[in-house]
């Protein structure tokens, strides 16, 4: 029998039967979708020198919408009692995959992660994460992700860890920003924020 090429070959399954031609496109479909993923990947985390003063203009189409906020440091970890499966469960997911004894304490500190969205016109949008840690008393930290071209809803995740957290202790208090062309248009912050 002589040898095709896959162009050939793929021809001629493709045109063979109509049925099979629409499963085929079905199924090379399926497989880029799950490949390729629908999110865009999370841009860097970028720590900054100073947090700079910017002007209000708050718009409603800008919303956090959820807020969790998690200590992962095992000296904090509630010792005997009932065990609950929920913040076992955080615990192991914030330390996946499980790192060799002398690296985990890269992985212990504070991890944020903010729910918003944007309701209007696609744009360019800064997540200013401002917090105080305990051990730098009133002095205000800041970290940015900087999103281009955002509609509708996105996840954004801060992870104060490692040297940051053991060095500076954990977050007492924090803000959270949305930044549109230099402007804060959407915010949310801890209860002891002043």
């Amino acid at each position: 029998m002589r040898h095709l090429p896959e162009t050939c070959l793929l021809t001629l399954f493709r045109f063979s039967h109509p049925l099979l031609s629409l499963t085929g496109v079905l199924l090379v479909g399926a497989v880029t979708l799950l490949t390729s993923g629908c999110a865009t990947p999370e841009p860097p985390q970028v720590k900054l020198e100073k947090a700079t003063i910017l002007p209000l203009a708050i718009n409603p189409n800008f919303v956090f919408r959820k807020k969790t906020q998690f200590l992962n440091d095992p000296k904090t970890f509630v010792q005997g009692g009932p065990s609950n499966e929920a913040i076992d469960f955080e615990r192991r997911y914030y330390m996946w995959p499980p790192p060799p004894v002398l690296d985990q304490n890269a992985l212990r500190g504070n991890y944020l992660n903010f729910w918003w969205w944007n309701h209007g016109a696609p744009a360019d949008v800064t997540v200013r994460l401002e917090y105080r840690q305990a051990n730098l008393a009133a002095f205000v930290m800041a970290r940015e992700k900087t999103y281009t071209a955002v509609k509708g809803s996105r996840k954004t995740q801060f992870a104060i860890i490692g040297d940051d957290y053991l060095e500076n202790g954990p977050i007492t208090n924090w803000r959270a920003l949305l930044i549109v062309d230099g402007k804060i248009v959407g915010m949310t912050q801890s209860y002891l924020w002043k």
